[in-house]
């Protein structure tokens, strides 16, 4: 029995911030940004919206792709457990999976439960969703990833004020004869501090802005993921030439171009959406899938690779 995803979504929230804006306010400019980052615009969402409201859309995305791809029958009723995989959840509690339960007005008695490894958290869901569908209890299962990272960002840190978006993207993962392929997990926590917040609910009650010591989490970034890359491909006898895309966490231009530097991948099989929604944490992986989803082909060789704080990082190969 394989996990394969059947189904993706997205969405992003309607406020575009570009980098001519960000100028107004910090010592910066578009060319300065675009060049560091490969960044052009980021979404941000109101103060009324919330990660739910991102994550139930792109939910709702997801089941009407599914419904155009394989079954026009698919619907809320079809989904056995709702993951969630969020920085930035509605409340402390419940979980951002229970929110969306309820905003949804599912009937159905299904579990439901967020998971947390920040930018890393699509693969990270991916493993523990494949794990899930394998133990036999569960057969179709909705992978939400939703950021709201604008209310973590310090607007006055140029160092991290042009880098975060806000948005949501969804896979729905089901029980096939073939997809998910091989998964590898990764954590070494000597070095969460390279990018945390300086708050939270246990320690000072505030959620506290985001924090990063740049140059030192660019280089974990590219030796992690090029590692994870490496040894996916040894684990499961392929090579760069058996891969359709590669889609890697969009966080910097620099570091995608490094990892594909270090891979010898070929510019063609790169996926790259960075430039329209900035690094939107978890969400971004699937925003990526559902931007791009056209380009995929029943049965092409998919590489994930993320990298986010913890410091955490994974890969994933799949079957489309």
């Amino acid at each position: 029995m394989f996990s394969r995803i059947v189904a993706v979504g997205g969405f992003l929230p309607k406020r575009i911030v570009t980098n001519h804006t960000l100028s107004e306010t910090l010592d910066t400019n578009d060319e300065w940004i675009m060049v560091r980052t490969g960044i052009k615009r980021r979404h941000i969402a109101s103060e009324s919206e919330c990660t739910s409201d991102l994550a139930l859309h792109s939910l709702q995305s997801a089941i009407e792709h599914a419904r155009e791809s394989f079954d026009p029958e698919f619907g809320l009723d079809s989904l056995d457990l709702i993951l969630c995989a969020t920085t930035t959840p509605d409340q402390n509690f419940p979980s951002l999976a229970s929110v969306i339960h309820q905003k949804l007005g599912i009937t159905k008695n299904i579990p439901m439960f967020d998971l947390q490894a920040v930018c890393s958290g699509f693969v990270y869901g991916l493993e523990v969703a494949d794990a899930m569908i394998k133990s036999g209890k569960y057969r179709t299962i909705a992978l939400v990833c939703a950021e709201k990272m604008s209310s973590l960002i310090d607007w006055s840190d140029r160092s991290t004020a042009i880098l975060f978006g806000d948005g949501a993207g969804c896979a729905i993962i089901r029980a096939d004869h073939y997809g998910l392929i091989d998964t590898m997990l990764g954590g070494d926590g000597q070095y969460h501090s390279l990018l945390y917040t300086d708050g939270g609910a246990g320690s000072n009650a505030s959620c506290g802005k985001i924090r990063m010591e740049g140059k030192t989490l660019f280089k974990h970034a590219i030796a992690k993921m090029a590692e994870t890359a490496t040894l996916l491909l040894q684990n499961n006898n392929m090579s760069i030439s058996d891969i359709k895309y590669v889609v890697p966490h969009q966080a910097n231009i620099r570091i995608i171009e490094a990892i594909a530097q270090r891979l010898e991948l070929p510019e063609d099989k790169i996926i790259i959406t960075i430039q329209n929604h900035g690094n939107c944490s978890a969400a971004s992986i699937p925003l990526a899938l559902y931007e791009k989803r056209d380009l995929f082909n029943k049965g092409d060789i998919i590489l994930f690779l993320t990298f986010g704080a913890g410091i955490t990082w994974g890969g994933a190969l799949l079957a489309w």
